[in-house]
Formats: C-alpha cells, sequence, structure tokens
C-alpha cells in the first residue's frame, strides 16, 4: 500500500478515494452521460470518446489532479476570468511541511479549485480539499470531488450527530496533516459569507481542536499549522444570487435554500465573469498564537485564534477600482475618489444596475438588493481598514 494511502475503514463516509478506488470511480463516471453533459457548459466542443479515453490513462489520483482537474480548471479561468494570480509563496513554511490552509470563501466551487492548480503551478502540491455534502446534489458529483481528493463535510445533522461527525472530521483533519502529510483546504467558515464580512467561525476552530492529541487548545490547533489564505475576485458572479437570498430570507425568515439554488449558484460561479482573481498565501499564524495567554477562558482564546487568523486576511486582500466605488457610493462620500476614474465609476454602476435586473422575485426591493450587493464589495475594504 502506498505510504500515503489512508486507513479505508475509518473515515469511509468522509475520506477522499483511495489510489487502489481510482479505475472503479473512473468507470462509474464514463458510464454517466451526466458528466459529459455538465462538461459541454464549460467546453462545448468537448470531443467525449477521447476525453474519456484521456480519463481512462489516470491511475491514481495525483494523476487524475494534475491532468484532467488541472485542464478542466485552467479551461475555466481562462474562459471566465480577466487574469488568475497568487503572491506570497515566500511565506509558505520552509520544508513544505503539511499546512492546513483557512481562507475567506467567495465561490461555492472554484476557491480551492484555483487555489489547487496555482499551488500546483508553484510546485507546492495540491491540498486535500473540504467540501459540504449539501453540494454533492448528484452522486456523480460525489465521485468527482472523491476522486479530486476531496474530504466531506457533513451538514444537516444535529445533536450527538453533529458532534459525532464534527470528531470524525477533526480526527481526519489531524490525520491527513500528520500522518499521510498532505496539506488541506478549509473555508474560515460554514458556507460563503454572503456579504464578504469574512469572520472565521469560532466553531471551525472548535472543530479543529477535536482530533487533536492534546488536552491544550492551542497545542491541538498550532499542530496544524494553519496558513490564511486572502482571496479577492474581482467581480462575483453570484453577488446577485446572494443579494436576492437576503431579501427572500428578509420576507420569510423561514426561508431555506434548495437543492436547485445551490446548483444554480454552483453554475453561475463556474462560468460567469469574475475579473481579475487574486489569492495571497498570509503568514503561517503559528508564531502569533505561541504569543497567547493559554489561561485564558475557552470562549476568549478561540475568539482571539479567529481574530489572528482573520488579521492576515485583511491585511492581504487585493482591491479594485470596484471595491473602491462601492465604498463611495454606499456611504455618500468621495475618500477613495483617486482610486477610481471616471470610467471606472461608469462601468461599475453599469454592473449593478445589470445584477440587479436579473433578481425576477415577487415584492422585488431594489434599493435593499443594491445596498446588499454593494456591502459585498465594500465589506473587505472597510475590515482592511479596521485592521
Amino acid at each position: 500500500m502506498d505510504s500515503k494511502e489512508i486507513d479505508l475503514h475509518k473515515f469511509d463516509n468522509i475520506r477522499p478515494l483511495a489510489n487502489g478506488e481510482v479505475k472503479h470511480a473512473i468507470e462509474e463516471l464514463v458510464a454517466n452521460e451526466d458528466l459529459i453533459e455538465a462538461l459541454r457548459y464549460i467546453k462545448p466542443d468537448l470531443n467525449a470518446d477521447k476525453f474519456i479515453a484521456h480519463m481512462r490513462t489516470c491511475k491514481t489520483k495525483e494523476e487524475f489532479k494534475s491532468v484532467m482537474a488541472y485542464e478542466t480548471v485552467m479551461t475555466i479561468a481562462k474562459k471566465t476570468t480577466f487574469s488568475l494570480t497568487i503572491s506570497g509563496r515566500s511565506r509558505l513554511p520552509e520544508g513544505n511541511p503539511a499546512c492546513t490552509f483557512i481562507s475567506n470563501h467567495r465561490d461555492i466551487v472554484l476557491d480551492p479549485a484555483f487555489l489547487n492548480v496555482m499551488l500546483y503551478d508553484v510546485g507546492y502540491g495540491m491540498t486535500q480539499i473540504a467540501i459540504g455534502d449539501n453540494l454533492l446534489i448528484k452522486p456523480w458529483i460525489e465521485t468527482v470531488v472523491r476522486l479530486n481528493n476531496a474530504f466531506i463535510v457533513k451538514r444537516g445533522v444535529s445533536g450527538r450527530q453533529q458532534l459525532e461527525a464534527s470528531i470524525t472530521l477533526s480526527r481526519y483533519i489531524h490525520h491527513a496533516i500528520k500522518e499521510t502529510r498532505e496539506s488541506i483546504w478549509i473555508a474560515q467558515r460554514e458556507g460563503r459569507a454572503k456579504d464578504s464580512n469574512d469572520k472565521t467561525q469560532t466553531s471551525i476552530l472548535k472543530m479543529l481542536n477535536m482530533g487533536g492529541d492534546s488536552k491544550d487548545i492551542l497545542a491541538n490547533i498550532m499542530s496544524l499549522n494553519i496558513v490564511p489564505i486572502s482571496i479577492s475576485y474581482e467581480f462575483d458572479p453570484c453577488d446577485f444570487l446572494k443579494a436576492q437570498e437576503f431579501q427572500l430570507k428578509r420576507d420569510n425568515p423561514e426561508f431555506v435554500k434548495s437543492k436547485r439554488d445551490d446548483l444554480l449558484a454552483m453554475e453561475t460561479g463556474i462560468l460567469n465573469n469574475k475579473g481579475r482573481v487574486h489569492f495571497t498565501i498570509g503568514t503561517p499564524v503559528n508564531n502569533a498564537l505561541s504569543c497567547l495567554d493559554h489561561s485564558l477562558e475557552k470562549t476568549e482564546l478561540y475568539n482571539a485564534i479567529a481574530s489572528t487568523i482573520d488579521r492576515e486576511i485583511y491585511t492581504h486582500y487585493r482591491f479594485y477600482p470596484c471595491n473602491y466605488v462601492a465604498y463611495d457610493m454606499i456611504t455618500g462620500t468621495k475618500r477613495f475618489a483617486d482610486m477610481y476614474s471616471l470610467k471606472d465609476k461608469n462601468f461599475f454602476e453599469e454592473y449593478l444596475q445589470n445584477q440587479l435586473d436579473k433578481i425576477v422575485i415577487p415584492g422585488k426591493d431594489e434599493a435593499f438588493l443594491r445596498h446588499k450587493i454593494l456591502e459585498m464589495y465594500t465589506n473587505p475594504l472597510r475590515n482592511y481598514l479596521n485592521v
């Protein structure tokens, strides 16, 4: 057995596929026409026979990730971004130890996918990816993500089941970092921050602590080698869907998204324009965490750890004219007027109206929706200024 293969039973419900399962998984996929149909949205001229033959040449997850997944993600990037860049490589820990990359979260699918192809390009290696089971809408999607080295975060369970799921997830993450020595990516919160007010949830940190070997919270968290990542999209294709959800929840507190809503968000995020996209690798937080007071009450300690991660994310945002325009629009000031031109302002105002026009719901409150979209482009700048 490969030294990086994991116990096939301990984490069966959530783990990525093992290399010994790759061949069977690929045969499952090629027998499912839904995969080819989905790929044609990304690449209309796809030659299905050639693609299937290419996929069958992959014998390991590494081959699948570095060939099939890489090519698919780069096709998306070329079609839907003006640029896809990464900085901060020099901040990666020396010797390439396994790290837990924690980032803010903009796109359901593409945040970790973009990160992986860029890490691969700089020679770091692709990470394992945490993905919520609410997104595994069809069986073939689960096969693809597990083949692509994703592990599953159980959601929609409660009480004792939630506790057990959190413990298992945490133990798996510690196992991946310490035993198989593979880096992982996880978002700083469950789901995306719909208003882009990115804050690390202490519930994520409590989960990460559960699988540690020590009774010391800081020791358990530090053993995961957390490296914050700051993600900056010039344009969020799903901004209008997020604004729409805000109004639907405002008007009906019982509103819950459907699987169809999740699928639409995935499709919209993947297929539409994002402008410039930049990832910044922040400073590993262990040095900062080692300075925290171990005697802090648990709640205070978790809050301090979250704040440490947040500062790194806020400090390394990259801003675009739309962020400065949105800030001035929402505050009614000209504080950042020197950061954009009249052309930039007119472009963003036209973009904003076009996104608003896509929203078709009963009792559409355009002033509210406009404000929510402006918040999405303003909040990262606000957080940066507060730091």
